[in-house]
């Protein structure tokens, strides 16, 4: 039976975003998910980041679900930009569509890198996680 808590313990500072410092799991089996970037199964990708955002997160979403899992199994995740600027814009998304996917405000821990590029020049953001079954 997984049992995952989301934690922020007091000794650390909080969150700067809508994460946690701290996943605490219990589980028989871990699922890990590649990097998904925001192009759908054809591999086109729109040319705004906002799409892209959606997409990615969509595709973490179709990942777990074809292994009977959905967000909630959600341990940890590392996020992907090419360009700083687009900090704003995928704090903006976070704050907007977060609270759709992770109940009760249950953010897992999230490793946000800015990095030179991506597999494919169009693409802005790519998303690895990791989740509990």
């Amino acid at each position: 039976m997984t049992n995952i808590q989301i934690l922020n313990p007091d000794t650390l500072g909080k969150p700067l975003g809508q994460y946690s410092q701290l996943t605490r799991v219990k589980a028989s089996e871990f699922l890990f998910i590649a990097g998904q970037v925001g192009a759908d199964k054809d591999g086109k990708a729109p040319p705004d980041f906002d799409a892209q955002c959606g997409l990615v997160f969509a595709n973490i979403g179709a990942a777990l679900a074809s292994q009977g899992a959905s967000f909630a199994n959600l341990v940890e995740f590392t996020t992907y930009l090419v360009h700083a600027q687009d900090i704003a814009k995928f704090m903006t998304y976070r704050t907007r569509e977060f609270p759709k996917l992770f109940k009760g405000a249950a953010y897992p821990p999230n490793t946000l890198l800015i990095i030179d590029r991506l597999v494919r020049e169009d693409f802005l953001i790519e998303v690895s996680a990791v989740a509990a079954l």
